[in-house]
């Protein structure tokens, strides 16, 4: 089937990009344009009508891409029309009455330029990651795994494992053989130096997750401490409601800041206290197990309930910095074993000691970020298949009999399997669907 999608973003603009790929795209562009096909690759203007009536749509360029030199890889075309709801509509009616032409699925032209040959899987998924990028780290991690760094280094891994592999086998199909000691050792050495350097990359505390996901805040305390009204001044807008009633956040409230570049996620919780109210308690469950899975907890307190026992201090570690808000109301000094906890005194409502805050969130941000030079995952499913993999070769290495082998090779291969899932290398139809289901329709 030839597929079609605005590939442009929705709404009205001075242009808009309908994109079509496959078999029926040069038969598309002479029954819109009633002429022949344009020269490959330049922008040609072209009146574009519609095919049952001949009516004019509109005027604009078309570009013609012969495959399989093409961003899919088979025969691919671009009109360029005016950006308007209309026109978009009106070109996309007459194009689904071109026969085997249907409305592209969300992120099609990707997956179909990856079946293709034209692109790897993690190519693919950095595709996607680079179209909804809303930092400039964001970007960067997009750009550098779309130019092969992350590829080279699974391929290089799954090559050395696919070489020992064969010598393995051959020890299975040869049995009478001796395998050369060097062979045996380079077997060895291999697998322990690919399983150690992918144990490297596992030990990078998912700092491209988190990256590609936000950096997620989570502010937790008590009720009416001032949560709601810090996740407000930091999003710079009314995102949650601010009221004197204890127990008015009863949900995670979520807003998505960009700070200094680098993408963040702050969670407003319900406040923690002891309630027989059954929906208050699903919400401080929800807080708590909110709090859990933050990089950064914003723990909020105020100076007339400083008992820093309990879940207060159970939600307290290196990952925290205690929020003592209405400081104008502090009448005494800090206990010394809150003095000792990172802490800073603000005040919400006098715009107090915000700034200082906002530095220490940059500070615990950017020490994060330290090492994003050597990113190579970004994504969950990077991370699972590394960790089968080197589970696999861990197995192996502890095969030391010749009746091993066999089960040793399955071992290898299996090693191998994982690291040829993360780039494609391998049958991955059942990941597909949810990889690309996260594009826009015409990407």
């Amino acid at each position: 089937m030839t597929i079609y999608a605005l590939s442009s973003g929705p709404g009205m603009a001075g242009v808009a990009v309908v994109r079509v790929s496959g078999k029926e795209t040069s038969n598309v562009i002479k029954l819109i344009t009633n002429d022949d096909l344009p020269t490959p690759r330049v922008a040609t203007l072209r009146k574009m009508n519609n095919i049952n009536t001949n009516e004019l749509i509109d005027e604009g360029l078309i570009i013609w891409f012969p495959g399989p030199e093409s961003y899919t890889g088979e025969d691919l075309a671009e009109f360029h029309v005016h950006g308007s709801r209309a026109v978009v509509v009106a070109l996309h009616e007459t194009i689904s009455k071109i026969q085997n032409c249907r409305l592209a699925e969300p992120g099609e032209f990707t997956k179909r330029a990856f079946q293709n040959g034209k692109i790897n899987l993690l190519k693919a998924e950095s595709i996607g990651d680079l179209i909804s990028s809303e930092t400039e780290i964001q970007r960067k991690q997009a750009i550098k795994i779309m130019n092969g760094n992350s590829s080279d280094k699974f391929n290089s891994w799954r090559e050395k494992l696919l070489k020992i592999l064969s010598h393995v086998e051959a020890k299975i199909d040869f049995p009478d053989e001796d395998l050369p000691k060097e062979i045996l050792s380079e077997i060895k050495q291999t697998s322990e130096q690919v399983s150690n350097e992918i144990k490297k990359v596992l030990n990078d505390q998912k700092v491209g997750e988190i990256i590609r996901e936000g950096f997620k805040i989570a502010i937790v305390g008590p009720t009416n401490v001032g949560k709601s009204s810090l996740l407000n001044y930091l999003s710079k807008r009314d995102v949650a409601i601010v009221s004197e009633t204890a127990g008015t956040t009863r949900d995670v409230i979520e807003t998505h800041l960009n700070l200094d570049g680098y993408p963040v996620v702050v969670s407003d919780t319900a406040g923690i206290r002891e309630s027989k109210d059954e929906i208050e308690k699903k919400g401080i469950k929800l807080a708590l197990k909110r709090a859990e899975e933050a990089d950064l907890r914003l723990v909020v307190v105020e100076p007339k309930n400083l008992d820093f026992t309990g879940f207060l201090k159970d939600l307290f570690d290196e990952n925290s910095i205690l929020v003592i808000n209405k400081s104008d109301l502090l009448q005494k000094n800090l206990d010394v074993q809150i003095k000792k906890l990172e802490h800073v005194l603000i005040s919400i409502i006098k715009n107090s000691n915000l700034d200082i805050l906002i530095n220490k969130i940059k500070d615990k941000i950017k020490n994060k970020f330290i090492s994003t030079e050597d990113i190579l995952i970004t994504r969950e499913r990077h991370r699972q298949h590394l960790e089968q993999c080197v589970e696999h070769l861990n197995n192996f290495s502890n095969k030391k009999k010749n009746d091993d082998l066999d089960k040793g090779a399955e071992d290898l291969r299996l090693a191998t399997r994982h690291l040829g899932m993360i780039v494609g290398k391998v049958d991955v139809e059942e990941i597909l669907g949810s990889i690309f289901n996260d594009f826009c329709i015409g990407k």
